[in-house]
């Protein structure tokens, strides 16, 4: 990747440990070198606990970095991810919008290894805990079942034990977007709506549906969107950079790289590296 004909490429939705992604926040660092990228921002579901060790480890690496975390909101009967990018982690803002949320992902912890249990899995939260990395949250049950190996992808685990769970005990009430978007700009963070195509996201709703459903949001705050994301088609990508240009929204894109826990998408690169994000993105967002 030496040269100066070599496009610098970055990546703005990556999952760690922390998470639901098999690296660690250090190990992705060094990913991110030998994959060449100059930048990358560690954007762990609901939770920043791996931030700082992802941070010192790409100063050594010599990657530039960016704390992230992708946030769940509601707006408007859907369940959005929205990319979190550059706040100040210790700003009265920023603990208010992430007290709430991790008040959800902690709670009922028992009653949720309970209902796996009576699907007939060998779970205790003595097991669980063994899996804690930071605070213990239902993503430590998600790493337990993992080490199971019941399926060959994590997103399984999701389908048939945890979400039904979730819905079972009440637990899928989100922070607003009304709510968090003004708050995440108080603490001096951008926020980007993430795949916005999919089911969570805004899939389901037509073109102009989805449009004014983008003007909305960035009325209340949101400041950009994902250009590139690796299971776009040609018409998601034409129609991400219409309402980029159209309402002059900050681009940004990642893979949403998961590890083994994904196969198939490679940091950087997405789907056979059909997908590199531009490291002025990166600058934009730093200015």
């Amino acid at each position: 990747m030496k040269g100066k004909n070599v496009k610098k490429i970055i990546d703005l939705h990556v999952h760690s440990y922390v998470s639901d992604g098999s690296y660690r926040p250090a190990e992705l660092a060094w990913l991110a070198k030998d994959r060449g990228l100059a930048a990358w921002a560690l954007t762990d579901h609901d939770n920043i606990s791996g931030c700082r060790e992802a941070a010192e480890a790409s100063v050594q690496a010599g990657v530039e970095f960016i704390n992230g975390m992708e946030l769940t909101a509601g707006f408007e009967g859907h369940k959005l991810h929205i990319v979190c990018l550059g706040f100040d982690p210790e700003h009265s803002a920023w603990k208010n919008v992430y007290s709430r949320v991790r008040a959800v992902k902690e709670a009922r912890l028992d009653d949720i290894i309970e209902y796996v249990h009576n699907k007939g899995v060998d779970i205790s939260m003595e097991q669980v805990r063994q899996f804690a990395y930071g605070p213990l949250d239902r993503y430590a049950i998600m790493r337990y079942l993992v080490s199971l190996h019941m399926y060959d992808r994590a997103q399984p685990l999701w389908d048939n034990y945890l979400d039904p769970a979730v819905q079972e005990f009440g637990l899928s009430v989100n922070i607003s977007a009304e709510e968090a978007l003004p708050l995440v700009h108080e603490a001096g963070g951008k926020t980007s709506l993430a795949h916005f195509h999919k089911s969570i996201g805004l899939k389901g709703l037509t073109r102009a549906e989805q449009e004014d459903s983008i003007r909305r949001l960035h009325e209340l705050g949101l400041d950009g969107m994902e250009a590139y994301y690796p299971n776009y088609t040609d018409e998601d990508r034409e129609f991400a950079a219409h309402m980029i240009a159209k309402y002059n929204l900050l681009a940004t894109g990642g893979t949403d790289f998961h590890g083994t826990n994904r196969p198939g998408i490679e940091l950087g690169t997405g789907i056979d590296c059909n997908m590199q994000v531009p490291y002025e993105f990166f600058k934009k967002l730093k200015k």
